[in-house]
């Protein structure tokens, strides 16, 4: 329905920035991730890990990046998910990406 090959959500939400039930569109990179943060309003922070290849010594450091996402309401995550994160519009200073899909949930 948004481009890519995702499972819709099993809940309906009234979020304007749902790619899913409102107008927001999907583009660019698709991303995975750590849920690290579900504290704030509609927002959740995901953490990803990277190789980076160094020249100078010929071999890959281990890094990683901390991402503001935007969470619509048809999705509920937990700290330590493992979520699918897809690049959209501007949303705020810090929010280019909108969630897509809950691969594993942590069961607590």
């Amino acid at each position: 329905m948004i481009g890519l090959d995702v499972p819709e959500p099993k809940s309906v939400c009234n979020d304007p920035n749902c790619p899913f039930h409102g107008t927001l569109s999907v583009r660019g990179q698709i991303l995975e991730g750590i849920v690290t943060n579900n504290k704030a309003d509609r927002t959740i922070t995901i953490e990803r890990s990277y190789y980076k290849f160094i020249q100078k010594y010929e071999r890959y450091e281990k890094r990683k990046s901390k991402i503001s996402v935007h969470k619509p309401d048809c999705f509920s995550v937990n700290i330590g998910d493992s979520v699918k994160v897809s690049e959209c519009r501007p949303l705020s200073k810090t929010k280019h990406f909108v969630l897509v899909e809950v691969l594993t949930e942590l069961s607590e």
